[in-house]
């Protein structure tokens, strides 16, 4: 990846906001995987650090719906329940839209949701974390959302899948899987095979 084409500093702040990132939108089973990930981003990482920041950022590894480990971290907002890619990401969404979403109103590339006073930053951090390739982005307040579609014209298709998540009716939201139980806190199979 060439400077010209980076859009993220070379950072810890920015490295371990990408980690997050791909444990929520990929099944993440080995460090290894998450360093190639890393990788293909043109970030390099050694195996230490990674092995640190997955701990500072408090992951831990879940049992996923398939049966597999998987790596998770923790929500925002005080919610301290792992969150993993296979454990339904676009579930929470339709979880949080069903919720909270009062109105969707799309002009150009733009759409405005509106919550109850309080829960726009709920709102948009349940879409950050969705698998949504239409959204580039989201700018939170107290009761509104502005959402800023990728298509120059694909506000009103975004919108209305919006409030298709929030009714029930969009197939690709679906109910959230119950989160099993067993979690491992510890961050890597080196762990296991090197006690500290």
């Amino acid at each position: 990846m060439t400077a010209a084409t980076r859009t993220t500093p070379q950072t810890k702040a920015a490295r371990q906001q990408r980690i997050a990132d791909l444990l929520g939108r990929t099944a993440v089973r080995s460090q290894t995987q998450l360093a190639q990930l890393l990788a293909d981003d043109g970030i390099d990482v050694t195996q230490a650090t990674l092995s640190r920041d997955l701990v500072q950022m408090g992951a831990v590894r879940v049992r996923g719906t398939t049966g597999e480990l998987v790596y998770a971290v923790p929500a925002e907002g005080g919610d301290r329940t792992p969150r993993a890619a296979d454990l339904g990401g676009d579930a929470r969404l339709a979880k949080v839209a069903s919720e909270v979403l009062v109105s969707a109103e799309a002009s150009a590339n733009l759409v405005v949701l509106r919550t109850p006073p309080g829960a726009a930053n709920y709102l948009a951090s349940a879409l950050d974390h969705a698998d949504a390739a239409d959204l580039l982005g989201t700018i939170a307040g107290d009761d509104t959302v502005l959402l800023i579609a990728r298509d120059p014209e694909g506000g009103a298709a975004l919108a209305a899948r919006l409030l298709a998540v929030a009714e029930g009716t969009d197939p690709v939201a679906t109910p959230p899987q119950a989160l099993q139980t067993d979690v491992q806190t510890q961050p890597d199979e080196t762990n296991r095979r090197n006690p500290r």
